[in-house]
């Protein structure tokens, strides 16, 4: 059963090596991903799986001590996925960033794996895979890693579209409110036009909150670089 969740968003800006010089405009995010994690620790999970996006040769799962980098981004820092004996794949940037979070906040609290989910994977699959998760164990907490629309300025990754800020108003309003049903009803063509990398595992989060009665809260809501990046408590 889901006992708690945290919802961050994954750009490896958030890594401080990596942002470097900017690392301080990513600060106040880095702080509600701290308390977020520390929701879930206080949760006391028999398990956390993280989910996050992953590109076609990184989607699938991923055992306890997977090994990632940030050497992609001109930095040679290392992280590990937990602890464990690891596998043979490289985990994928959102849940390397994952990695660095659990690193930073030393967490002990249970057992850690991870899951990388596509952007083409429909919203009922997305659901299913949330009940399997949930129903895993006991106790299940997940960290669901995605980002917002990368279209809320004319400098975003995506340009401008003016639809980007009501998709993202409303992905926080769900995210903010724990709503199951909200996150199942974003559209998935909307989302891949927008660029928002978080819409999959936002909807395995929902898939696994379902009948949980969770409450949420919003932490963090901002869009610095022109995308939507939020973070959100569920307990």
């Amino acid at each position: 059963m889901l006992v708690a969740a945290a919802v961050c968003p994954c750009p490896p800006l958030l890594v401080p090596a990596v942002a470097a010089g900017a690392a301080f405009e990513l600060a106040e995010a880095r702080t509600a991903c701290s308390d977020a994690l520390g929701v879930l620790a206080a949760s006391r999970p028999d398990r956390l799986v993280v989910v996050g996006p992953a590109g076609e040769g990184a989607r699938g799962t991923y055992p306890a001590g997977s090994a990632g980098s940030f050497a992609s981004f001109g930095v040679e820092q290392s992280v590990r996925l937990g602890s464990g004996p690891g596998g043979d794949r490289p985990l994928p940037a959102s849940l390397a960033v994952a990695a660095w979070l659990l690193e930073h906040t030393d967490w002990a609290a249970a057992p850690v794996e991870g899951l990388g989910v596509g952007e083409p994977l429909e919203a009922e699959r997305c659901a299913a895979t949330g009940r399997e998760i949930a129903a895993s164990a006991d106790r299940v907490a997940l960290l669901v890693m995605g980002d917002g629309s990368a279209c809320r300025t004319l400098k975003a990754p995506g340009y401008l579209d003016d639809r980007a800020e009501a998709f993202d108003a409303e992905a926080a309003r769900a995210l903010g409110t724990a709503d199951p049903a909200a996150l199942l009803a974003l559209d998935a063509e909307l989302a891949y036009a927008l660029k928002a990398a978080g819409r999959a595992p936002w909807q395995v989060l929902a898939g696994a909150a379902e009948g949980a009665g969770l409450a949420g809260r919003l932490l963090y809501e901002d869009a610095p670089y022109g995308v939507g990046y939020f973070v959100a408590a569920w307990s």
